[in-house]
């Protein structure tokens, strides 16, 4: 029984040897698009999000308190998220923001 199962067995990888090399073939280069496509997915995504995000304006509003307890008195549960974005009582900072650039402050 088992020399008949052990003899099927090479029979069925030797008829199948020549397609083995195509298959492996494709399959790999297969794995390697879709890995380059969902990097390509992901890359685009991050973008997209980050574009969305530099459009919030609370950092340079004059209500912002830039305190993790209390971001904005006005409009708390909307600051620093995409409700932000229009938000009505966006007022600009009056006061310069201080930067610092390596040996001095501007």
């Amino acid at each position: 029984m088992f020399h008949i199962a052990h003899v099927s067995l090479y029979w069925l990888i030797q008829t199948l040897q020549p397609l083995l090399v195509p298959i492996c073939f494709v399959l790999a280069w297969t794995i390697v698009l879709l890995i380059g496509w969902n990097t390509w997915a992901a890359i685009r995504d991050s973008i997209t999000n980050a574009k969305q995000m530099h459009q919030i304006p609370c950092a340079n509003c004059q209500f912002f308190t830039n305190d993790h307890r209390l971001k904005c008195p006005v409009h708390p549960s909307e600051a620093l998220s995409d409700a932000a974005i229009n938000c009505p009582d966006y007022t600009p900072s009056t006061y310069p923001t201080i930067s610092y650039t390596g040996d001095r402050y501007e």
